[in-house]
């Protein structure tokens, strides 16, 4: 899901963004992955994950920074 998640990152304009931004493919990432029934929190899980890895930064109060040029 790592991926799929990043992916929707390059998505958004900008380089701040809202959890609730990411939110908004739920959809979609429930389609590409069937079987999980927790989407909101793996998508949460995610981040922390693309966080942990340096890819973004948690700036507080659900609101994230992408560490890359878009």
């Amino acid at each position: 899901m790592e991926k799929t998640v990043f992916e929707k990152l390059n998505q958004i304009e900008g380089q701040i963004f809202e959890l609730k931004d990411v939110y908004l493919f739920e959809n979609e990432i429930q389609r590409i992955y069937p079987n999980n029934q927790n989407t909101k929190p793996k998508i949460r899980q995610t981040l922390q994950f693309l966080r942990d890895l340096g890819l973004i930064k948690f700036e507080g109060s659900g609101f994230y920074r992408k560490l890359w040029e878009n």
